[in-house]
């Protein structure tokens, strides 16, 4: 029986197949692969998703903690630049299984960790999401709050007033994560443009009030030598390509709808970079006029949104809780919710998984985390960048150095498949895993190694990706030259003979 199709670089499963497969505990609605109709997304969707994830408050803040360590301003703005284009190598890498097999990221971990051992990354991608959803939630919280004390003097009487902002917040936020992928695709149709002109025009206002940028534009950098500048530059380097590290595994949960590679390779390359860059650009420029016009550095956007009257105060929460629930269920309630469902696909939806994930989140507290922002956020980077770093190796050695983009789709759902391994679990994987982390981490203890810590994403990665390589050598899950049986099929973008694989 053949069981899968190719055309124009996207492969789905046939009817039989997907038929036969569906019985299978490891597969679900949400889980298979898509279909050539459900490939829907375009590049400006890709984009305005980018965008609307992009313009956040963390975003906005990003720079304040480099600048705080002694920066100047567009040495910031230059390590927020190159974190993210290093970062968007291994989205774009993890992008083209998404687009091709149509799999999202469990499915796609099935790969390298074996069905089974698939849980180890995806739960890991998983808490770290569930942090960052606790996180958005609170900052929507502050800013609805702020909003309701300066329009009702009673509200901040009100006992408990916090928390029910909270509660209420965090139902928006998983009654729109509920309706899955679709929902979240319009809501950053509409978020991106919102909060895009939002951020010209606080921009306008604050070089028209403050008569300029202010005095943090015209700070030099504190750091006397270059080796002063790089002790601060690889930590802060780190941070910044942690912040979409996350993002970098469970890319495929959204490129798996792509129309072509190329609508979102170009779409992904742009909106990514530029706008993290502009973003921080305006967040510090913004800072550095606050100073003028309120005499401190204000880098809290919702510090800042208390000082204007009501109703600019109402404009503004509704922007910042659109940016907050676009953030927070495009790129913090996919990947986990696909976690959980995967650990038993039969019985949960990703429905039940985004609930689950909101739950997972208040415990974590993220009003306790919150209290120390910034350390929270550098910190927490840097140290969840060395365990993602890993992963994202072994994800790109396997599919592009191992297997060269072929797999056998519907093998990826047996559970007695080529890529069960040894009981569900890829002993390899784990081994590049263990390596790949424990390395880096010898730089906490082992001053001169403090370099490998600094910089534990990228060794972790690179690491990561030769280790698997050599342990995979050989390996009988690997498909071998003549297991595809050739037939033609009219490729109408390409002019070219596709295929059909048994």
């Amino acid at each position: 029986m053949k069981t899968q199709m190719e055309r124009n670089g996207i492969v789905v499963l046939t009817e039989e197949a997907a038929q036969e497969v569906s019985r299978s505990p490891l597969w679900n609605d949400d889980l298979r692969p898509t279909t050539w109709q459900e490939h829907s997304w375009k590049g400006i969707n890709f984009a305005t998703l980018w965008i609307g994830m992009c313009l956040c408050i963390p975003s906005y803040t990003m720079a304040s903690g480099m600048i705080a360590l002694g920066m100047n301003w567009w040495q910031a703005v230059g390590t927020i630049f190159l974190g993210n284009v290093i970062v968007l190598i291994p989205i774009l890498l993890n992008s083209h299984a998404g687009t091709k097999f149509g799999i999202p990221y469990p499915v796609f971990a099935r790969l390298w960790f074996g069905d089974k051992g698939a849980h180890i990354p995806t739960l890991a991608r998983a808490l770290v999401a569930a942090g960052w959803f606790g996180i958005n939630t609170w900052i929507g919280t502050e800013a609805i709050d702020t909003l309701l004390m300066a329009s009702f003097s009673s509200w901040s009487n009100l006992p408990g007033h916090t928390a029910i902002v909270f509660v209420l917040f965090w139902i928006l936020n998983i009654g729109i994560a509920y309706r899955g992928p679709e929902a979240i695709k319009k809501l950053s149709a509409v978020a991106a443009p919102v909060v895009g002109i939002s951020s010209v025009i606080l921009l306008i206002w604050a070089f028209t009030d403050a008569g300029g940028w202010g005095p943090i534009l015209e700070t030099p950098s504190k750091f006397e030598t270059t080796g002063e500048f790089l002790k601060v530059f690889f930590p802060s380097l780190t941070g910044v390509i942690g912040f979409w590290a996350t993002l970098a595994l469970n890319i495929p949960d959204f490129c798996r709808y792509a129309q072509s590679q190329k609508s979102q390779m170009v779409a992904q390359s742009f909106s990514l970079p530029i706008t993290m860059t502009v973003f921080s650009f305006i967040g510090i420029a913004v800072t550095s006029a606050t100073i003028v016009i309120f005499g401190q550095a204000i880098w809290d956007p919702v510090q800042l949104l208390a000082k204007f009257p009501p109703f600019v105060i109402l404009l503004g929460t509704i922007i910042i809780v659109i940016s907050s629930v676009t953030i927070n269920v495009g790129a913090n309630v996919v990947a986990p919710a696909r976690a959980i469902e995967n650990l038993y696909p039969k019985r949960i939806t990703f429905g039940i998984g985004a609930i689950i994930t909101g739950l997972f989140a208040i415990l974590l507290q993220p009003w306790y985390i919150m209290s120390n922002f910034g350390n929270y956020i550098f910190g927490w980077l840097g140290t969840y960048a060395a365990l993602l770093g890993p992963i994202d190796g072994i994800a790109i050695a396997d599919y592009w150095l191992v297997r060269r983009r072929q797999l056998h789709l519907k093998e990826l759902y047996e559970p007695n498949g080529r890529y069960n391994y040894a009981n569900g679990f890829n002993k390899n994987g784990m081994y590049a895993l263990i390596v790949g982390v424990a390395i880096p981490v010898l730089g906490l203890f082992i001053p001169p190694l403090r370099f490998l810590w600094d910089n534990a994403w990228t060794f972790g990665l690179f690491i990561a990706i030769g280790v698997y390589t050599y342990l995979m050598k050989n390996d009988q899950s690997v498909l071998k030259e003549g297991e595809y049986e050739q037939i033609t099929l009219f490729d109408s973008k390409h002019n070219r003979p596709t295929e059909i694989a048994k």
